[in-house]
C-alpha cells in the first residue's frame, strides 16, 4: 500500500504558517551559521560579520529568481501570487546574482565568500527541500514501488486529471480523474542527495587550492544532483533527447564547476 499523504501545517490564531514556510526558514539560518563559522575557521571576520546581509539578499534573490524562473516556465503571471510555484534553478540563479551584487558593494572577494557558500547553500538545500515534502510539491511520476506515495492534498493534488494535463502523463483507458495516483517522492529523494553533498563538501573544506575552487567542486555536485532527480520528477518540459531544461541547466552548470575547478587548482 502507498504513503498516503497530508500537508504540514501550523495554526497560530488567524495566521497559517506551512512546513514549506518552516523549512525555508531553518534552511537559510542553518546557511547562515555553516557560512560564518567557517569563515570565522579561516580567519575571515570581515567577511563573516557581512553574512546576515548576505543571507538577507540570498533570500530575496531566491524567491523572486524562483517565482520569475516559474512564471516564464508556465508562462502564467498569476502564479507570482501562488503560494507554490518556487523552482531551484532559478532560485539558485537570483541569489547568485544578488548576493555578487552585494559582494562588490562591500568590495568583498565574491570567490572568496563562494568558497564557503558551496557548503552552505548544500546544507540549506537538504533543509529546504524538507518543505517540498510537507506541502506535498515537487512530487515525481507514477511508481508503486517502495516509498511511493499519493499526494490527495498535494500542490497540486496527484490525480490522474492534474498528472494528465499538467505533465503529459499516459493513463490506461477508464482511469477515473479523480484516482489519486502513487508516485516517486522526489522530495525525499533530494533531501537524502542534499546531505550527500553537504557531506562531500564538508570534508573537502580544508582544501589547498585557490579560493573559489569549492564552489567549483558545489557546482558540480549540484549539476548532477539535479540531472538525476529529473529522471523521477513529473515533468513535461523535455526537449533535448529527453532531457529536461533543469537537467541541460544542470549540465550547464557542471561544466563551469569543472572550469573553476581548473582554474583555481593549488598554487604555488
Amino acid at each position: 500500500m502507498p504513503i498516503v499523504h497530508h500537508p504540514t501545517t501550523l495554526s497560530l490564531g488567524p495566521l497559517e504558517i506551512t512546513g514549506f514556510g518552516l523549512a525555508v526558514l531553518a534552511a537559510f539560518a542553518i546557511a547562515q551559521i555553516v557560512c560564518q563559522r567557517e569563515l570565522w575557521r579561516r580567519g575571515q571576520d570581515q567577511e563573516a560579520a557581512a553574512i546576515p546581509d548576505l543571507v538577507m539578499a540570498a533570500l530575496i534573490g531566491t524567491l523572486i529568481g524562483a517565482k520569475s524562473y516559474y512564471v516564464v516556465l508556465t508562462g502564467d503571471p498569476s502564479a507570482f501570487f501562488s503560494r507554490g510555484g518556487f523552482v531551484f534553478w532559478g532560485g539558485f540563479m537570483g541569489a547568485v546574482a544578488l548576493c555578487y551584487a552585494f559582494i562588490r558593494y562591500r568590495k568583498f572577494s565574491f570567490l572568496r565568500i563562494a568558497d564557503v557558500a558551496g557548503i552552505a547553500i548544500a546544507a540549506g538545500y537538504a533543509v529546504g527541500r524538507t518543505g517540498c515534502w510537507a506541502v506535498g510539491d515537487d512530487y515525481g511520476r507514477p511508481w508503486n514501488g517502495f516509498l511511493a506515495t499519493q499526494f490527495p492534498e498535494g500542490a497540486p493534488p496527484s490525480t490522474a486529471a492534474v498528472m494528465s494535463q499538467q505533465f503529459g502523463v499516459i493513463f490506461p483507458p477508464g482511469t477515473s480523474p479523480s484516482e489519486v495516483i502513487a508516485v516517486h517522492p522526489t522530495q525525499l529523494y533530494e533531501t537524502v542527495m542534499g546531505f550527500g553533498m553537504f557531506a562531500i563538501l564538508w570534508a573537502f573544506r580544508k582544501h589547498n587550492h585557490k579560493e573559489g575552487w569549492l564552489f567549483g567542486l558545489y557546482c558540480i555536485v549540484a549539476g548532477v544532483e539535479r540531472f538525476i532527480v529529473e529522471f523521477f520528477r513529473a515533468k513535461d518540459d523535455r526537449f533535448v533527447a529527453g532531457l529536461t531544461v533543469a537537467q541541460v541547466i544542470g549540465l550547464t552548470i557542471v561544466v563551469i564547476g569543472v572550469g573553476l575547478m581548473a582554474s583555481r587548482r593549488k598554487t604555488a
